[in-house]
């Protein structure tokens, strides 16, 4: 087994332990709720506005296209649904996952890095502070609240996006937009991308963390390991989504009852 491969498997190794590390500080020694509230606001408050624009204008190229290439089928109708069902099962999930990652990811990498190579962390734990709980664990559990939200916000954008060109531009009935979606949209639908939210939730935080926390080589390691964790956690996003969807679809059946016995309790 040649170095590559050994180097290739400790990262692995030690990146699977830092999940599970901060996992078990996340619930068993939680940190201060400062800590916590300033990474929700720089995470969820500060991206709206990215989110925003992102949803909306990509609800407004789904209805467009949607709409040219139906409207000669007769099919103008299923636009509405179509903006819905993408934007809540997979658009608005991986999207909003891309634009937390080039906007937070980075920063977090970056910001973890410069104090990984300028040796604040060493300091920390030479004074007996854990640099788990104290600079991992807040960026967690922010992210794994605030990419949900942001979803469903992006969702709601798209939506809207989707609704405003329809029926102000190519002059369809509001009615034919909206009468579709509560018959055709189901509970699975979005539960299936707020799922899929968390998970990327998960993935941006822990792998910009941990490309942070194992910087090595100065400035330009920084900027080397920057450039790697926006680049792996996009693969992450998209090979996971894939996976997710088989899984979320193989278990439609299972979900849809737990969800109905839930709702009717």
């Amino acid at each position: 087994m040649n170095t590559q491969t050994i180097k290739f498997l400790s990262s692995i190794g030690n990146y699977v332990l830092l999940v599970l590390g901060v996992i078990w500080i996340s619930f068993r020694r939680p940190p201060s709720w400062d800590l916590v509230r300033n990474q929700m606001y720089e995470i969820g408050v500060m991206s709206l506005s990215v989110v925003a624009i992102t949803g909306f204008s990509t609800g407004l190229v789904l209805a467009a296209q949607a709409f040219f290439q139906l409207s000669d089928k007769g099919l103008a109708s299923a636009t509405g649904l179509m903006v819905a069902k993408a934007m809540l099962v997979e658009l608005g999930p991986v999207l909003t996952a891309f634009m937390i990652t080039g906007r937070v990811g980075a920063a977090m990498c970056a910001e973890l890095g410069t104090m990984r190579v300028t040796e604040q962390i060493d300091a920390m734990r030479s004074m007996a502070v854990d640099p788990m709980r104290h600079l991992i664990a807040p960026r967690f559990i922010a992210g794994t609240l605030m990419l949900p939200l942001l979803t469903a916000f992006s969702m709601i954008m798209g939506i809207l996006g989707g609704y405003l060109i329809s029926v102000y531009y190519y002059n369809m009935p509001p009615n034919t937009f909206l009468d579709p979606l509560p018959i055709h949209i189901k509970t699975f639908d979005l539960v299936s991308g707020l799922i899929k939210a968390f998970v990327f939730g998960v993935i941006i935080v822990t792998v910009s963390c941990y490309r942070g926390m194992t910087t090595t080589g100065g400035a330009a390691g920084v900027g080397r390991a920057t450039t790697n964790s926006v680049v792996i956690c996009y693969c992450f996003i998209l090979i996971g989504n894939f996976f997710l969807t088989l899984a979320l679809n193989n278990s439609y059946p299972y979900l849809t009852e737990f969800f109905a016995r839930w709702i009717w309790l």
